[in-house]
């Protein structure tokens, strides 16, 4: 059985025990979250679609921890201008196990 699920603007496939890291959410460590926006369950070969949210669907998971990712260089430059601009991001998340699908 897996979902998949929105959150933070992105699209995940999820199963009950996987751990994904999603965009940052106000959550503590060790809390329950309850992703709530659905798009799709498949279970023993039978898929369920929404259109584009399954109604009365959730997944819930817990916050294993709260961090940030790896730097990305970013570097800009213009030849023969004497530009050059160096800068550095590192973007948060949120990691979290899923605990149960509920369809």
């Amino acid at each position: 059985m897996y979902a998949v699920v929105k959150t933070g603007g992105k699209q995940y496939r999820v199963s009950t025990g996987t751990k994904i890291k999603v965009e940052q959410l106000s959550a503590e460590i060790g809390a329950e979250v309850t992703l709530d926006q659905v798009l799709m369950i498949a279970e023993d070969g039978a898929i369920k679609l929404g259109t584009p949210l399954l109604s009365g669907a959730a997944v819930t998971a817990k916050v294993l921890s709260q961090g940030r990712g790896d730097k990305v260089k970013i570097y800009k430059m213009r030849r023969r201008k004497h530009y050059r601009k160096s800068q550095g991001h590192r973007q948060n998340f949120t990691e979290l196990e899923i605990t149960n699908i509920a369809s």
